[in-house]
């Protein structure tokens, strides 16, 4: 797979300068304090959720299946608090596009279970470090740079090449390489290297190479993509997840490698929605639920996303 690119000072055109403006705008609040630039990034989310009637909707239908026992009050009290947690994904991403490490260091709190992965990583072999999006995915990696060799990073290729460069370049502040999501070669040679790779499966674009697995009980396309990396790449297979804290500084959980590949690629997959869940109930305003995480199933489940005119 060809792997061209153009750097950042090519996209000069009319039409890129408003994402320039943007990029200036967010410099300039990354480098206020940490609390007030997110201060700032929750009034951003604050004004979308006001603004962004479809994807309101989304949020809403989303937390509505997947808390169903929550009452009105209480999922709408998530989903505005969903959109504040986006807010200050933005300036977290940021952060970690342009934050020093040492600027980096302060806002980490702790790691947890960083054993799991170095003991992986000390006996040399590959380690697929499974993540999810969650809305602190982008410091996260510069977290875990500060503890082991630099990994990794996989990311998807965006519609627009300008964005696809911004989001490359912000990841490889952590990573040794980038690599596209349907490069399988280039992974699995990096696992077979030693290498750890991070990757979050939790987002299906596409049936192929997927099934229908459950996400809190509801009905989800799953790739299962990553028992097969772990077959082809002889690598151990251990989830972490950051977490923003209330003092907003950041929490790393690693945990122990799963057992994957089982030889069941379904069953690898459901270990890992699992974990996710379990994850995702500690912080729910923290996962990525703007995305339509439950389209695109075959042909005899619902469309739960058919109806959303009463949720904007």
């Amino acid at each position: 797979m060809t792997d061209e690119r153009k750097p950042l000072y090519h996209y000069y055109a009319p039409r890129y300068w408003i994402p320039w403006l943007g990029m200036l705008l967010l410099r300039i609040v990354c480098l206020l304090p940490h609390r007030v630039a997110l201060a700032i990034g929750r009034l951003a989310g604050t004004l979308v959720f006001h603004l962004g009637g479809s994807r309101r909707a989304i949020v809403r239908r989303n937390i509505e299946l997947c808390f169903p026992k929550l009452s009105a009050e209480e999922r709408e009290a998530l989903t505005r608090a969903h959109f504040k947690a986006l807010g200050m994904m933005l300036v977290e991403t940021g952060l970690g596009r342009w934050a020093s490490d040492k600027h980096i260091r302060t806002l980490l709190a702790d790691i947890k279970g960083l054993h799991h992965l170095t003991d992986a990583l000390d006996r040399g072999q590959g380690v697929i470090m499974l993540c999810a999006h969650l809305t602190t995915l982008e410091l996260s990696g510069r977290f875990i740079k500060t503890e082991i060799p630099p990994l990794d990073a996989v990311y998807r290729k965006n519609k627009s090449d300008f964005i696809t460069e911004i989001q490359r370049t912000g990841r490889e502040r952590a990573a040794r390489q980038t690599i596209e999501k349907r490069d399988i070669k280039r992974m699995v040679k990096s696992l077979r290297e030693g290498h750890p790779v991070w990757y979050a499966p939790d987002q299906s674009f596409s049936r192929k190479g997927a099934e229908v697995i459950k996400f809190f009980g509801v009905p989800s396309m799953h790739t299962t993509a990553t028992s097969t990396l772990a077959r082809l790449g002889r690598a151990a297979v251990i989830p972490f997840f950051p977490r923003r804290l209330p003092d907003n500084r950041y929490e790393v959980v690693i945990l122990p490698p799963l057992d994957v590949p089982s030889g069941d690629p379904v069953n690898d997959t459901e270990q890992y929605a699992r974990v996710l869940e379990d994850f995702v109930r500690s912080c729910p305003e923290q996962y990525f639920w703007i995305h339509r995480k439950f389209k695109d199933l075959p042909d005899g489940y619902p469309d739960y996303y058919a109806e959303l005119d009463a949720l904007k």
